[in-house]
């Protein structure tokens, strides 16, 4: 009973994990390419950055400058776009992006790239990121007569650099004179007819990386996605500057500043693909590292080690190479098991969960058994795996977090909810050992995640309430 009344107000949606917000990719040609098709295999590899909704924006350069036409809909990439869809969206410059909501509603109005026709031409922007000071920028625009079909930041954007656009002598500077208005976490592909655009925010909170193959220019949220077409890595867009690529080729300007740098360390907890790098930092052995971190810190009696799939994994292998207990795969994953966001009942939710992921009895029967795990947002859906590993026979379940506790909400793209929907936060780790029915529990510790990212400057701000963003982005420090 004490779990029920313990959890009853943090089951507002049956999540009980941090998503991301979205991904965003973009391809740059000379030559007479298939952007859409480059595009719709960038998209499957970020495909775990947002399962909502998918869109392509591309443009044709090869014959006349022509307009830009673009496709997108509520979800996966693989059910939004098909061969026929595709092979209508001619052009050799383009983005994409993928997207799980955190601001704006999940509905189609919100979908991206958002697309703007406007007196000097049309543009394309996709968005990764939250600007938080975006309702003062929508204000104004409303008071100027402007009208939205959705209430996303991406259409506020773009529709504010279409507005620069009018009084500037080239999307460049009107991309520019936006970017220093926002406050926030973004990484921004804008597509003009000749031009591609790539920017990231001054304090690197979202991740951008610039590629190649052969002549094609590409820019993605993650390394992994450059991999996903055969093109090389070749750097991390730096915090707060903007590539441009056009017909003459690629140059790059630093419009952004702050001595203040804060890279989000949840995409090496938990957002990022494991072979990903970002900034010069790889996934694996962050997370790796955070695994053995937590063994350091927190030994346990013990017969196993392991993880809940999929980013628990990793930390769990770190865990039990420190600690020299064996690492073993307790669970069988369902890939082709609904999302279970989409189910209409909190029961049906659950159930849908306990499909997705099965406990393997050999490995679990008569063992005290260290079960890693990512993070605990609400609690739910670790204290019914750690139930039917208890009722499969574990003797013990240890609970290990790569994660400090979530004590405060994200404001920059992810969607760490209000601190009255996080169970750490008034509750006491015992409270919530009890609750989850683990025999301990311990979570990493605050301390530890430098070392596990390397010295990367990170933001913590959900594990310790402290919040980069306070410098004017526009001006030098």
């Amino acid at each position: 009973m004490a779990a029920v009344s313990l959890f009853g107000r943090w089951q507002m949606d049956g999540q009980d994990r941090i998503h991301e917000e979205c991904g965003v990719f973009g391809v740059y040609s000379r030559e007479c390419i298939n952007a859409a098709q480059l595009i719709y295999y960038g998209l499957t590899a970020l495909q775990h950055r947002g399962q909502e909704s998918a869109g392509i924006a591309v443009c044709d350069t090869c014959g006349p400058i022509g307009n830009i036409c673009a496709h997108k809909d509520m979800g996966l990439v693989s059910e939004v776009f098909h061969k026929e869809t595709l092979e209508k969206l001619r052009g050799n410059i383009g983005v994409g992006h993928v997207r799980y909501s955190t601001a704006g509603g999940s509905v189609k109005e919100n979908a991206q790239p958002v697309f703007i026709n406007y007196a000097k031409g049309t543009i394309a922007l996709a968005h990764n990121g939250n600007i938080i000071n975006i309702d003062e920028i929508r204000k104004a625009l409303i008071d100027e007569g402007a009208s939205f079909s959705g209430n996303a930041d991406s259409e506020v954007i773009a529709y504010k650099i279409a507005e620069e656009r009018m009084h500037t002598s080239s999307i460049e500077e009107a991309a520019e004179n936006v970017s220093k208005l926002l406050k926030g976490g973004f990484a921004l592909l804008i597509l003009s007819p000749q031009k591609l655009l790539c920017i990231r925010d001054p304090w690197g909170l979202k991740p951008l990386c610039l590629g190649k193959v052969g002549d094609i220019y590409v820019c993605a949220s993650e390394s992994t996605a450059l991999r996903a077409i055969g093109a090389d890595h070749v750097r991390d867009v730096a915090p707060g500057e903007m590539v441009v690529i056009t017909p003459e080729g690629v140059t790059s300007k630093q419009i952004l500043f702050s001595e203040t740098k804060a890279h989000c360390v949840f995409e090496y907890i938990y957002f990022a693909r494991l072979d990903s790098k970002i900034d010069g930092i790889s996934v694996y052995n962050a997370r790796m590292e955070g695994g053995r971190a937590l063994a350091r810190r927190f030994p346990a009696d013990a017969d196993v080690v392991t993880g809940v799939p999929d980013s628990g994994l990793t930390a769990a292998a770190g865990y039990a190479e420190q600690s020299g207990i064996p690492f073993r795969v307790a669970f069988a994953k369902n890939s082709y098991v609904g999302r279970t966001f989409i189910k209409p009942t909190q029961e049906e939710r659950t159930s849908s969960v306990m499909i997705k992921l099965r406990v393997i009895e050999d490995v679990v029967k008569g063992k005290k058994v260290i079960l890693i795990d990512d993070s605990i947002v609400r609690g739910t859906t670790l204290a019914n795996i750690i139930k039917e590993m208890k009722r499969f026979g574990a003797k013990e379940v240890h609970v290990r977090i790569s994660s400090p506790p979530f004590l405060h909400p994200c404001y920059y793209g992810t969607d760490v909810p209000d601190n009255s929907q996080l169970i750490a936060n008034g509750h006491t780790k015992e409270e919530i050992r009890r609750s989850i029915g683990a025999d301990s529990l311990e979570y990493l510790d605050v301390s530890d995640l430098s070392e596990m990212t390397g010295g990367l400057p990170i933001c913590r701000a959900c594990f310790d309430g402290v919040y980069p963003v306070t410098a004017d982005p526009g001006e030098k420090e």
